[in-house]
């Protein structure tokens, strides 16, 4: 199995469709056909299920699938990188990320960490929390930032940012003149929120909390992304809990408004491990960590939340 019978395989798993693979990839259908029976063959797996009018996966073919992006995905970084290294760069740093750490100053880290370090180029993944974990234990990455802090020994976990949910209306909802709310307010209301599987921790404490005011939210919407999440209050459809940051980031046909009463923080950790962590990694971490408002660590109390 090379590289070549992955781009191959991905190709054809992507467009289950042998005569569009066999056009992205500039080779005749024939061609692509013996090469995928021959990974097959090598393989001894069947990988895809083809009939006259249909190509779909087996499930051995999704499982390679998701590992032959990743090895081509490096394939290519270990090309950069080489590159890059004969022209005087020195090393790589991966960094795992969860969406909301994009407006929480991780751009403007990467930037100054490799102006100060041009050596270095930063690779930046988007993970879920769990998949962050096993990304560090595998190598995968040097360091992660995540939502919660439940980790085995070997990773290292540090506290970086706490903040409170903020209730998220369309400028023309009934309590869009209000400062604060009770969360109650809102059990009539559709919510807008991420599916569980992008971010199991981060999901259950938004319905934690409604729960705790005495409701279960009724989910009309879901999105995977915090910006669409903003975007789709905008245009009225739902209301959405939201972390404090996104309060400064997007504003136009939104309100935001605190909650009365005490309740789980919206949280980010930087995970590493903790034997023989990379020393690229740490320095990183002081630069973000420097880019914090004081105190950001620290749990907020009192009117905040």
């Amino acid at each position: 199995m090379d590289l070549k019978q992955l781009r191959y395989f991905v190709a054809v798993a992507e467009e289950l469709h042998f005569g569009r693979a066999a056009a992205r990839l500039f080779i005749s259908q024939p061609a692509l056909s013996f090469d995928i029976k021959k990974l097959e063959s090598q393989l001894d797996i069947q990988l895809l299920n083809r009939n006259n009018k249909s190509v779909s996966l087996t499930n051995a073919g999704q499982v390679l699938l998701d590992e032959a992006r990743y090895l081509l995905l490096r394939a290519e970084q270990a090309k950069r990188l080489t590159l890059r290294s004969a022209q005087g760069f020195a090393g790589r740093l991966s960094v795992g990320f969860v969406n909301s750490i994009l407006y929480r100053g991780l751009p403007q880290a990467v930037k100054a960490f490799e102006r100060d370090h041009p050596d270095t180029e930063i690779v930046l993944t988007e993970m879920n929390s769990a998949e962050q974990s096993q990304a560090l234990q595998r190598g995968q990455i040097d360091i992660g930032f995540v939502h919660w802090s439940k980790f085995p020994e070997s990773i290292c976990c540090e506290p970086i940012l706490r903040e409170p949910f903020l209730c998220c209306l369309p400028s023309s909802h009934r309590l869009a003149d209000q400062s604060r709310i009770d969360l109650a307010s809102l059990a009539d209301d559709d919510f807008i929120l991420f599916p569980r599987t992008v971010s199991p921790h981060y999901h259950d404490l938004i319905i934690a909390r409604c729960v705790a005011a005495g409701f279960s939210p009724r989910i009309r919407h879901e999105t995977r992304l915090w910006q669409t999440v903003v975007t789709m209050v905008a245009y009225e459809m739902g209301v959405a809990l939201v972390p404090q940051t996104l309060a400064t980031t997007w504003k136009d046909g939104v309100h935001y408004c605190e909650i009365n009463g005490t309740g789980a923080l919206s949280e980010i950790h930087a995970i590493r491990l903790a034997v023989l962590p990379s020393a690229a990694a740490q320095s990183f971490l002081e630069v973000f960590k420097a880019l914090q408002p004081p105190g950001a660590a620290g749990v907020q109390t009192g009117s905040t939340i």
